[in-house]
């Protein structure tokens, strides 16, 4: 794959606190490692058996395509060194649009994609089942198959954006739609059967959930929602995670992820609406309190975010998509910034 870099040395200024602003320079690079003339969008990132793998949804345009149709498909890159990136998968469903691809090892050493499979009649959507795919190899991927919710916690509209593993457990947040006042905490052991957890009330229309995990076992949630004030929600809960106290966090998410880099310090990326019209990809320097503070905007527009981080060596290794300058158009980029510059 032909690759784009861009490399900025850059002070921060207004993006860092004031004592720093003097003193603090950074050196950044972004690769464009996925172009291929298509909408690629809402990535995930993640090492896995050595390798990196980064997946995400390819189509005509953001949802239809000229026929008015919606049949994404899901492309998996995989390189060695972070540098160079080849596509080991590329699969769809017959008349299933399949989106947000989220990548996570298995504690029985397979990666496994979680999909959300959408379904559309004359452009309204009718019907969303979360799919699922497996692969041993990280080469060859099984086709996918639907995930089953137990019925408590099941709709008609199921959307299981994301799920993390944890001594065994794989856990992810599903949500239906707009109407529903509420998202469900799931659990899995097998990535196709999921039980609910918890029932979680939250207005707003809370949507895409991020889960992570500390070492004392504490887990974790940042909310999206779309609706109200449209602030992202932060919460933190002891096992066995049936009892939340959520806070605003300040700012509007879209297509968020996060990670912990240690007991206090967590890295967020997500969209920026700060600069509307023109959105932007950020990356957010947080704690486990709820403290949150905007330190880089990447070189993104538009149609943007949904980033996958991983931490690798000093560095932060951030996948997002960004649009292109023509229409419908999106591509893939790389992103790499010193751990540096998320810690206090």
């Amino acid at each position: 794959m032909k690759k784009r870099r861009m490399l900025a040395a850059l002070f921060l200024g207004l993006l860092l606190p004031v004592t720093m602003m003097a003193q603090t320079k950074v050196t950044v690079t972004v690769d464009k490692i996925w172009d291929a003339g298509t909408h690629a969008a809402f990535t995930s990132l993640v090492k896995y058996k050595g390798a990196y793998y980064c997946t995400f949804r390819e189509g005509y345009s953001h949802i239809f395509d000229e026929r008015g149709e919606a049949e994404g498909q899901v492309r998996i890159l995989k390189s060695a060194d972070g540098n160079t990136w080849q596509s080991v998968a590329c699969f769809g469903v017959e008349g299933v649009d399949l989106r947000d691809p989220k990548l996570s090892e298995m504690p029985d050493g397979r990666l496994m994609v979680t999909i959300g499979g959408s379904v559309y009649r004359e452009k309204k959507l009718v019907r969303a089942t979360p799919m699922v795919s497996f692969s041993t190899d990280g080469q060859h991927f099984t086709a996918p198959q639907p995930i089953e919710i137990e019925e408590q916690a099941r709709s008609a509209f199921d959307w299981v954006w994301r799920v993390t593993w944890h001594k065994g457990v794989g856990y992810g947040v599903s949500y239906a739609g707009s109407q529903n006042p509420y998202i469900n905490l799931l659990r899995t052991t097998d990535g196709i059967h999921y039980s609910l957890v918890k029932k979680i009330e939250l207005d707003g229309f809370a949507n895409e959930t991020t889960l992570r995990f500390m070492p004392d076992d504490r887990m974790l949630m940042m909310v999206r929602r779309d609706q109200g004030d449209q602030q992202g929600y932060w919460a933190v809960s002891n096992a066995p995670y049936t009892e939340w106290e959520f806070q605003p966090m300040g700012f509007r998410l879209g297509g968020q992820d996060f990670v912990a880099i240690d007991e206090e310090h967590l890295i967020v990326g997500t969209r920026t609406y700060f600069n509307l019209p023109h959105a932007k990809t950020a990356l957010y320097r947080g704690t486990i309190r709820g403290d949150w503070n905007e330190v880089y905007v990447l070189p993104s527009d538009g149609d943007t975010s949904y980033p996958g981080i991983i931490v690798e060596g000093n560095e932060v290794w951030v996948s997002y998509y960004s649009s292109t300058g023509i229409p419908n158009k999106a591509a893939i980029f790389l992103a790499k910034l010193p751990l540096s510059l998320f810690l206090e």
